[in-house]
């Protein structure tokens, strides 16, 4: 199957269009269209309580997807966490382990609870079971959006819920059990783990997309019950140091990802870090400006002193 890069430097892979045909679910152990979910990055041995994640910079968009989509390649990137995986790619060598998400977040959301659907999406009618009513479901974007970007539509037809289901048990729940599974790894060997889950965010978030922005990184922790107040409080300080300006849960306080995987009292910590996308992408084109390479040393730097801290006052 013949892809494109689209993009000098991001390598994203958007697929040629096929005929429209819905997409068949499975049980959750077939192996989704364009390969596997997710990849997991690990260190040589793993040397601290951390797991670095990436759920919204996967970059393949499979024939079905953009066969259905009425958006250009460009547009329906609007949501992508362009190249977040490589400005954490430090954390492996630093004896943290970084999975990272290979699907675009167009084609399943993975920072969504799993069946958090909005019904306008669909024609046929969705299992009672499945959750309609939350905040997230009703803008159009639950674990297979409706929209991207700043509201825009992204099929000409309306789905089955058969192809939302396959993407779900085949993408979204491999993806989340291999998470667990890192996160089982680390408390075992270090008695507690800490999820840092790592985003970009449109500077429009913060109010004005030309303007100074009055933050470059948004720490998200839910208010204070997904993870200790050492973890957000040491992540900031660490940022700081590294010449990064920093707001607390605003816009931003953490996704699914971060609430579902945050369970501090448990010896579970999860914290979302949001970073700018103008510091280092050109936000029209989605091409990485002159300011990657800074910022990239920058986090790098951060993500050594997260993995080299001394964590054990967490320890249960």
């Amino acid at each position: 199957m013949d892809g494109f890069d689209g993009f000098d430097g991001e390598r994203a892979q958007v697929w040629a269009p096929s005929p429209l045909a819905p997409e068949t679910p499975n049980d959750g152990r077939a192996e989704p269209p364009c390969g596997p979910a997710f990849e997991i990055i690990s260190p040589p041995a793993p040397t601290c309580p951390l797991v670095f994640a990436s759920s919204h910079s996967g970059r393949i968009y499979p024939p079905a997807l953009m066969a259905a989509s009425r958006l250009d390649a460009r547009s329906i990137r609007r949501s992508e966490d362009v190249l977040v995986d490589q400005l954490f790619a430090a954390a492996p060598r630093h004896g943290a382990p970084l999975i990272l998400a290979r699907y675009a977040r167009a084609y399943v959301d993975l920072n969504r609870e799993a069946y958090e659907l909005d019904p306008r999406l669909f024609h046929d009618a969705l299992p009672a079971w499945v959750r309609t009513q939350t905040p997230r479901a009703a803008a159009g974007l639950g674990s297979v959006a409706r929209v991207v970007g700043e509201g825009q539509e992204i099929y000409h037809r309306r789905l089955t819920f058969a192809e939302a289901q396959a993407r779900i048990e085949s993408i979204h729940r491999p993806y989340h059990a291999a998470l667990d599974g890192l996160l089982t790894a680390a408390e075992e060997r270090f008695g507690f783990a800490i999820l840092i889950d790592a985003h970009s965010m449109p500077s429009a978030a913060l109010g004005s997309p030309s303007g100074p922005l009055t933050a470059e990184v948004v720490l998200g922790d839910r208010h204070g019950s997904a993870c200790a107040g050492l973890v957000i409080d040491r992540a900031e300080a660490l940022l700081r140091t590294a010449g990064l300006r920093t707001a607390r849960n605003a816009p931003y306080a953490g996704g699914w990802t971060t609430e579902h995987h945050g369970r501090p009292a448990a010896g579970r910590h999860a914290l979302q870090i949001e970073v700018v996308r103008s510091l280092y992408v050109d936000e029209r084109t989605l091409k990485p400006s002159a300011g990657f390479g800074r910022l990239e040393q920058r986090l790098a730097e951060v993500i050594a002193g997260l993995c080299d801290a001394d964590w054990s006052a967490l320890a249960r």
